[in-house]
């Protein structure tokens, strides 16, 4: 696990060494164990190292014994024994214990080819210096980030935007359109960022470019549903233990100590009961709680450590040092991010790392197996759609000076709203807004409306990201939708920054591509069952945790924000957006904007998603690279 960086400046125009230096010096936080550059003509790249696997000889960049290619690389490859002794038996002589010996060897043997034969999360850049020939490649599920630009003839990339940063001669300028997508989903959708100059390499994607001409983007694995022959259930819970059981233990290789993330959920005690079965000693468990009861999961999550023979550690998060957080989440993201759950992946992030060098993680299991609230609901608008009427109804009552009904009342309005649209894929972008277009719309001036894209925005997006359906059944397009452009977009988002910026490598179970392609087999009514989400992975992991622990309604990872918008958080996000000087960003009418601030503490509307974007917009503004 490190962070990566380079740059290919073509045309003969040279690359010095101490530019390398000057990238891989943004992201130590990803890899302060190990340093390493090459530079050579108008080629150069270099890598921070966190070392997991064979400490002493995995550094990198690495050479192949002829000395042709040269990779660096950000990840775990955790099928690399199997790939070992196939490549050994194809003659390859092995220098090191390490997994990026493998893509050397791999890639010697196989080319491109050798991506799709690769389970784990990876950014890698591999050099051929032959043909002058670099290849990017991102793992199948994004878990691992790569960006990239294209500029003066040349291509920098890296692991975080920071790094593109520190190449002489590039420019980085908002981009509107992303601007207006973040205050639309709280982030930016792939493969575009907050700047116009550079992208994100989709995942399951490679880029080559060689000495002339345009990059080359190929896909080298896609999330495919698949139907597999009729089966019992009881096969079906036989068949996830067997397959969850040796992905989690693959995912256990490491030479450093490791434990993992334990909310209290489905998922992450999903993960930690599956550890238990497979390690010898007591996992280490960590989890971070909340005052407010109906957000604290932490008895839960001591409950499940407890059954399991846990070591546990669990902390508490206060709204002041939520507050005190902000800026540095700011930085650690590089350009605006709202998902508030950041603020506690950030707390448990750093609480782990006191103890461990990597941590497990269930991330990804809601979008496999129907987790959330609105997968139900989507059955329900095919089942049951006179309900969404009645809330449409109910949602037309007036406010009251109760700020919990005036919430509900929101919340009714949307859900009928969003059930009334035309297709799945509608209804999944307009549920995973934060501000729909017509709020954004009273917030943004003239001038920066007319830079967006005209006409129906949910269609537009649909067309663009969605456009055709993978299932007959709505829920599964659902899942999809979900797997392919919110779980990379946002949650993995979130989770590597957060993680990252403690030198804490984070591995998720769930999002191994051969777990992946196993969820995607499993009949939709294995996965939701009635109102009950998960069903097949409840039934599988019930008889590793403690009677009835399943038996209770989701939560999720989030915070209170609602409430703490309405206090002392609210009063620092406004100062922080009065002083940063985004009005100079020209999207916001700043009358609109405190319109905004006193609607949410009178309790007329739940805005907070809405007010911590503004708030951590304002923060990513004001320590923005200038063009």
């Amino acid at each position: 696990m490190c962070g990566i960086a380079g740059w290919y400046a073509r045309g003969g125009r040279p690359v010095e060494a101490e530019v390398m230096r000057a990238m891989c010096d943004t992201i130590v936080h990803r890899g302060p164990d190990d340093f390493g550059v090459l530079a050579q003509g108008d080629f150069g790249f270099g890598m921070r190292r966190l070392a997991i696997v064979d400490l002493a000889g995995g550094h990198q960049p690495m050479e192949s014994a002829d000395g042709r290619f040269v990779v660096t690389f950000n990840g775990e490859i955790f099928n690399h024994p199997q790939l070992r002794r196939e490549l050994e038996a194809l003659g390859h002589r092995y220098r090191t214990n390490s997994d990026t010996e493998s893509l050397l060897h791999g890639f010697a043997a196989w080319g491109e080819g050798l991506w799709s034969r690769l389970e784990g999360m990876f950014a890698v850049a591999m050099w051929d210096r032959r043909e002058r020939t670099l290849v990017l490649a991102r793992d199948p599920l994004g878990i691992k980030p790569l960006f990239y630009t294209l500029q003066n003839g040349g291509i920098a990339w890296g692991s975080e935007l920071k790094t593109l940063f520190a190449v002489p001669g590039l420019g980085f300028s908002p981009r509107a359109k992303s601007m207006d997508e973040y205050f639309a989903f709280g982030h930016v959708l792939a493969p575009h960022t907050i700047y116009d100059e550079a992208l994100k390499l989709p995942p399951g994607c490679a880029l080559t470019i060689g000495p002339e001409g345009a990059p080359r983007v190929a896909r080298f694995w896609s999330f495919k549903l698949v139907h597999s022959p009729a089966a019992s259930e009881t096969e079906w819970i036989e068949r996830f233990r067997e397959t969850f059981l040796g992905c989690v233990r693959r995912h256990l290789q490491a030479d450093v100590p490791l434990g993992a993330f334990l909310s209290g959920g489905v998922d992450s005690t999903a993960v930690v009961a599956a550890m238990s079965r497979v390690m010898e000693e007591p996992v280490r468990t960590f989890t971070i709680g909340f005052a407010a009861s109906e957000f604290d999961e932490s008895p839960w999550a001591r409950r499940a450590a407890e059954h399991l023979g846990c070591t546990h550690t669990e902390r508490r998060v206060e709204v002041d040092e939520a507050a005190r957080l902000l800026p540095a989440l700011a930085h650690a993201y590089d350009e605006p991010f709202a998902d508030p759950s950041a603020i506690p992946t950030w707390y448990v992030s750093r609480l782990a790392r006191e103890q461990v060098t990597v941590a497990m993680s269930g991330d990804g299991g809601d979008e496999l197996f129907a987790g959330y609230e609105r997968h139900w609901n989507e059955r329900l608008v095919q089942t049951r759609g006179g309900l969404f009427a009645v809330a449409r109804a109910l949602a037309l009552l007036p406010p009251l000076p109760l700020p919990r009904w005036n919430y509900l009342r929101q919340r009714l309005a949307k859900v009928g709203a969003d059930a009334a649209l035309p297709g799945t894929f509608q209804r999944f972008f307009s549920k995973y807004q934060i501000a729909p277009r017509a709020v954004r719309a009273a917030l943004y001036r003239p001038e920066f409306t007319a830079l967006l894209d005209p006409g129906d925005e949910l269609d537009r997006l649909v067309a663009a990201y969605l456009p055709l359906p993978v299932s007959k059944d709505p829920v599964e397009n659902l899942l999809y939708a979900d797997t392919v452009v919110r779980l990379p977009d946002d949650m993995l988002t979130k989770v590597d920054r957060a993680s990252m910026a403690h030198s804490l490598e984070v591995r998720v179970p769930f999002l191994a591509h051969t777990f992946v392609d196993f969820a995607a087999s499993v009949p939709v009514g294995l996965k939701l069952r009635g109102s009950t989400g998960k069903y097949l992975v409840r039934k599988a992991v019930e008889p590793w945790l403690p009677a009835g622990f399943l038996d209770r309604p989701k939560q999720g990872f989030a915070v209170p924000l609602a409430s703490w918008v309405r206090g002392d958080l609210g009063t620092y996000a406004e100062s922080v957006w009065r002083d940063s000087g985004a009005e100079a960003s020209g999207a916001l009418r700043p009358e609109a904007v405190s319109a905004l601030f006193a609607e949410h503490r009178s309790g007329r509307a739940d805005r907070s998603q809405l007010l911590y974007a503004l708030a951590m917009f304002a923060l990513w503004w004001g320590k923005r690279p200038r063009a």
